[in-house]
């Protein structure tokens, strides 16, 4: 049979490639950033794009969709090619799926900064850049499809499996917790609201993590960690129960984010369930790599390559073994909200993307160049730096989540709190921040070297863009299964079929724990008490959002005894009804909000807002300084109050009409509590003065954003009132 002369598309692989490089530095360093805030507070005072609850996620989303994400589109885009043997389908969609997902990084870096955000952790950008992502990502599996239906290949590897899974799921999981209201060009509200958007949210935020970063990196494992150690994949039937045991089961673990929560007690054990099945084909994984290299391990001592992906699928045994082990509600009630689980994040995300990422463009760079690595040595130093960074970061966070938890359940005999102030906790750990930050910066400092050893190997070679190859086009052969085909190995060959049962098999548990939540008319028990937030109390709201505050305080008191006696009443799901999003949080750097309506004067915000440190000494919360000085922006209020209408919230008419008039009644009334303190009542008068002998524009206090985002948090958690103190017994664990 007469072979095909074709080429493959070797210039996307290397626009990826180097946007995988370029962007790792760029959201590594925000990081960087991120972790000398810890140490210095106040290290960008006065600059709201630079504060760090907009930075944050700035940081989340350039780690994961910029690095991580290009790394996939390079490593995809390389391996299905010559998979397949087969040029990608469209070259225009190559690059339309390039110059895409730079474009939304691009609007990511932007409006992030700006406050623009819908505060749900990993999916912060808003509604236009959303439909963005849906467009760029179906342009991504068109693309891969299309290259499928038309190969010389006839069996799909179990790399295609992983990829394909990972279109399917991430899409899904994206349209599905991306449903929101628009109520401007860069504002929205989930559609989702309290306990259901929590679910939602989590459902999404898990599997993100389950497949952006897992799935298409299992893919990517499976091509490159052979073609490294120039050995065979160790067992072809593990990877088939890895693949759909891995696929089936993961979807279903979400709920392990609301253990202790207001989440229905069903919902939470059957993510627990999961969670713990987990452990097995993620291990089954693990293993098929790791012994992949059997025969091969002399290389390891001498080949950076290799080096870089053993302690890449390591780390992410490591973290998935811990991920099962923090679902246990005995081992979550120590790590939840704790630095413990920024620990096991980073574990992931450093050693198992990281590296592997790394491996496998070292690996690329030279074949795609024509030439050999330009240093050896340089990319041995930069594992071993970067290995050490990743030790020197997350030691010290499990150190410092233990002895956060530690602190906040310890008791005097008395019955009281020993550590009655938040702040004794923050302050005990700041040495593991200070080595968290070394950390940091080793793990930088490898990513530098490397980039600059990829670019004298770049020099050192000469690109081509286009890689001639050839092979045999495919026969048509019957679609039947026959006698001596095993099933699977005849699923291999029907693309299409494949990828529908995949779909089915992550849909299966998303719609068991979802639909319940939306079809359900008790689903959340219904108070009486609980009411919408006023629109000054709804415009405090969108500033609390916009700050990042969810960064660093939860709102969600846990049935424990510890967190009862140092916050108040534990949380039900009925309080959070009217909440779109749910600002539920993940990490306590602060203390808990849920209670905190009412626990501290106007005056005490006002001056904390300010400067945190003059309140709570030590705080290493930075000053909000512009929320003190800018305008209220009241023009979308009525707007904002018409999309929560839609949306379920029981505002009537009548109230959207009188929305300025109420907010100028409840801003006043505040304006005159801050009154009450002699030096505020001084220092504002005379900034009142000095505006009019000047000409100035002078913005009254009840206008300004600080009172807004005051009446909001003296709102928090006053719905319910408690009859009996001993009441609060019922229901806590110790």
């Amino acid at each position: 049979m007469e072979l095909e002369k074709f080429y493959y598309d070797n210039q996307v692989v290397r626009k990826f490639i180097i946007a995988t490089m370029f962007w790792g530095v760029v959201g590594m360093s925000i990081g960087l950033l991120l972790a000398l805030m810890f140490l210095f507070p106040n290290l960008t005072d006065g600059i709201s794009w630079l504060s760090f609850g907009r930075l944050r996620p700035l940081h989340t989303n350039a780690v994961i969709f910029a690095f991580v994400g290009n790394a996939i589109f390079a490593g995809v885009y390389y391996s299905s090619q010559r998979l397949l043997k087969a040029r990608m389908w469209k070259d225009w969609l190559s690059n339309l799926n390039f110059w895409g997902w730079q474009a939304i990084i691009v609007a990511a870096a932007i409006t992030l900064p700006l406050g623009y955000t819908t505060s749900k952790e990993y999916a912060e950008l808003e509604w236009p850049i959303d439909i963005a992502i849906a467009v760029i990502w179906v342009a991504f599996g068109a693309n891969l499809i299309g290259t499928i239906l038309k190969r010389r290949q006839r069996h799909l590897y179990v790399a295609l499996w992983f990829y394909l899974g990972t279109f399917v799921t991430v899409a899904v999981l994206h349209i599905v917790n991306s449903m929101e209201i628009p109520v401007s060009a860069l504002k929205s509200y989930s559609a989702y609201a309290g306990v259901q958007d929590a679910l939602v949210q989590w459902w999404y935020g898990h599997n993100a993590v389950a497949f952006f970063l897992t799935t298409p990196f299992l893919g990517l494992m499976y091509y490159f960690v052979p073609k490294a150690a120039n050995r065979p994949v160790y067992s072809y039937r593990l990877s088939i129960v890895h693949f759909w045991s891995l696929i089936f089961i993961y979807i279903w673990a979400g709920p392990h984010h609301l253990l202790y929560s207001s989440l229905p007690e069903w919902a939470q054990n059957l993510g627990v369930a999961f969670s713990i099945m987990l452990l097995a084909p993620s291990w089954g994984g693990m293993i098929n790599g790791l012994l992949t290299l059997r025969g091969a391990w002399d290389k390891v001592r001498t080949d950076p390559v290799l080096k870089f992906m053993v302690v890449a699928i390591t780390g992410y045994g490591m973290a998935t073994f811990e991920g099962p082990m923090l679902s246990l509600k005995n081992v979550n009630a120590i790590a939840h909200f704790s630095d413990w689980v920024i620990a096991h994040v980073h574990v992931g995300a450093l050693a198992w993307n990281g590296f592997l990422a790394f491996g496998m463009i070292y690996w690329l760079v030279p074949r795609m160049f024509k030439t050999k690595l330009w240093s050896t040595g340089l990319a041995n130093a930069h594992f071993w730096i970067g290995t050490l960074g990743i030790i020197l970061y997350a030691l010290p966070l499990y150190v410092a989540g233990f002895v956060q938890a530690s602190m906040w359940k310890q008791f005097n005999p008395d019955g009281s709190l020993t550590y009655g102030n938040f702040l004794e906790t923050v302050t005990e750990i700041m040495p593991m921040y200070w080595m968290r930050a070394i950390g940091g910066s080793l793990y930088i400092l490898g990513a530098i070297l490397g980039v600059y050893n990829l670019i004298r190997t770049a020099r050192a070679g000469s690109k081509v863009s286009d890689e001639l190859a050839e092979a045999a086009p495919l026969q048509k052969v019957t679609k039947k299964r026959t006698s001596k085909e095993a099933y699977h190995t005849w699923l291999e060959r029907r693309p299409v079929k494949l990828t529908i049962f995949a779909t089915i098999a992550i849909l299966i548990g998303g719609m068991v724990q979802i639909i319940p939540s939306l079809m359900v008319d008790d689903y959340v028990p219904v108070i009486s008490s609980v009411k919408p937030y006023t629109p000054l109390e709804l415009e405090g709201r969108d500033i609390y959002i916009r700050e990042g505050c969810v960064s660093c305080h939860s709102q969600m008191v846990r049935p424990f005894r510890s967190e009862v006696e140092r916050y108040g009443e534990y949380s039900k799901a009925g309080e959070y009804v009217y909440d779109h999003p749910f600002l539920w949080g993940s990490k306590r750097t602060g203390p808990d909000l849920m209670r905190i309506g009412g626990k501290y004067n106007d005056n005490w915000h006002f001056n904390h807002f300010y400067d945190p440190q003059s309140t709570s000494a030590g705080s290493i919360m930075p000053s909000y300084k512009w929320i003190i000085k800018d305008e209220l922006d009241k023009s979308l209020t009525e707007k904002k109050m018409q999309a929560m209408i839609i949306l379920g919230v029981p505002y009537t008419q009548e109230e959207v009409d009188r929305a300025q008039e109420w907010m100028e009644e409840q801003g006043k009334e505040i304006e005159q509590n801050l009154y009450t303190d002699p030096d505020f009542a001084r220092t504002y008068e005379a900034d009142k003065t000095y505006a009019e002998e000047n000409g100035e524009e002078f913005v009254e206090m009840h206008n300004r954003e600080v009172v807004a985002l005051i009446a909001y948090i003296q709102r928090l958690g006053t719905d319910i009132k408690i009859k009996n103190a001993d009441d609060t017994a019922l229901n806590i664990q110790p």
